[in-house]
């Protein structure tokens, strides 16, 4: 999805799954898109597993979401330098992430983990401030996140649902919301108001 100048989206599980108990997992991530592409008109792509870059070294699988790494290039949408991989790795494995980009970051979503010989906890993220191939290591089977790209051009404001660069365009976009100015979803009938502060 690309926010752009505002999209309006409605996450819900049917009742039929809610009824019985099905559960999901996964991860929701944000990227900042450039200044001079922050106020594109929004959209929506949706690429299924198969269509992506699908890796694998010894007992390691990759799929890259959206960017470059690796050799690979994902179909989806990205308006800079960036990557998003996620890794599934064995007990043992290891996966050496070259320097191709100028930040980069290690998400461990489950397992055992060190990046750099340093462990990262479960849920927590490394950021790699050299600019040389880092070796990421599972010492049990594991799954990570890989995530970086380009530096921002400059900083960003985060206000409830609103990121911008600029204080100006997050209160533009309250006005927008409180007027239910941006488009709807079609067949959603519930308003969310903004919060009181």
């Amino acid at each position: 999805m690309t926010a752009g100048r505002g999209i309006v989206h409605s996450e819900r599980t049917p009742s039929e799954d809610r009824a019985a108990g099905a559960r999901t997992h996964g991860i929701q991530t944000w990227a900042a898109l450039p200044k001079i592409n922050e106020q594109i008109e929004p959209g929506f792509s949706h690429h299924p597993k198969n269509v992506l870059p699908h890796m694998t070294e010894t007992g390691i699988e990759m799929f890259l979401i959206v960017g470059t790494a690796f050799g690979e290039k994902a179909p989806t949408p990205a308006f800079s330098d960036m990557f998003y991989v996620t890794v599934e790795m064995d007990p043992g494995a290891r996966l050496d992430l070259p320097p191709e980009h100028e930040e980069r970051g290690v998400y461990v979503v489950e397992g055992e983990v060190t990046v750099a010989d340093q462990p990262i906890p479960m849920r927590h993220l490394a950021t790699i401030v050299q600019s040389k191939t880092v070796a990421i290591r599972a010492t049990t089977r594991a799954r990570v996140m890989l995530i970086g790209g380009a530096r921002m051009d400059g900083d960003r404001f985060i206000w409830w649902n609103f990121v911008a660069s600029s204080k100006e365009l997050i209160e533009e976009a309250k006005i927008c919301w409180r007027a239910q100015r941006f488009p709807s979803v079609p067949g959603e009938t519930e308003f969310i108001p903004l919060p009181e502060r």
